[in-house]
């Protein structure tokens, strides 16, 4: 179940939302403005629903903080300020939607349903766009085309990178030296294939714990190299 935080000081609408909510989420509450981080911090919520006039710290100074600290979860203002400049400050401080009091509950439990929705698709789509290739202790950036060992960025010269990205993209895929050839040096025809066991050597120097013995780059007999993804 998708987990609600509901941060509100007035009991009878805390438990209003809880009793709404509780047959179709986890969901937690909390009335103290000073504990709401070190809660989403325990309960990591799915969406929090988030007054802005609270005992010790405001809605508006904890929405800031999350966003500040990168915390991505969506927060839905529940709050009886109608206005404009209100709702306009609280969204621009990373608020998600802006709720005003009094509201139908059964408003309330569509706009939580349409954010988690839309949370569950950004994910997706982030991790459908993700070019990080990530190993024991490698981390390959496809975006940035960048090398990190141990958190360490390691430099590449370019035919080095374009031979590295191309075997990364494809791992357990065997490619033939003509292959590598053809793909990365393609627009000089009059190299020499020993460039890419040149290559080949070099890229396991850098990124290799023993370049005798690679296990990342891997020579296939009689066929070409290949990528392992340990």
């Amino acid at each position: 179940m998708k987990k609600i935080l509901i941060v509100e000081d007035e009991e009878d609408i805390r438990n209003l939302i809880v009793l709404y909510l509780q047959s179709k989420y986890d969901v937690h509450s909390c009335s103290d403005g000073d504990r709401v981080l070190s809660a989403i911090q325990e309960i990591q919520p799915d969406v929090i629903l988030l007054d802005i006039l609270l005992p010790g710290r405001n809605g508006m100074d904890i929405c800031e903080k999350l966003r500040e600290t990168d915390v991505e979860t969506p927060v839905l203002f529940l709050s009886a300020k109608r206005e404009f400049e209100d709702r306009i400050q609280g969204l621009e401080l990373g608020a998600d939607d802006y709720i005003i009091k009094p509201f139908d509950p059964g408003e309330l439990m569509a706009r939580i349903q349409a954010h988690l929705r839309r949370k569950t698709i950004n994910t997706s789509r982030r991790a459908a766009s993700a070019k990080v290739l990530r190993m024991e202790d490698l981390e390959i950036d496809m975006n940035s085309c960048t090398l990190k060992r141990n958190g360490k960025v390691l430099h590449l010269y370019a035919k080095e990178m374009q031979l590295l990205l191309l075997l990364a993209r494809s791992p357990n895929q065997v490619f033939s030296t003509e292959q590598l050839y053809d793909k990365v040096w393609g627009t000089d025809r009059f190299g020499d294939l020993k460039t890419v066991s040149v290559h080949i050597s070099n890229l396991r120097k850098k990124i290799e714990r023993d370049p005798s013995r690679p296990s990342y780059i891997k020579t296939v007999r009689g066929f070409g190299y290949k990528f392992l993804k340990t």
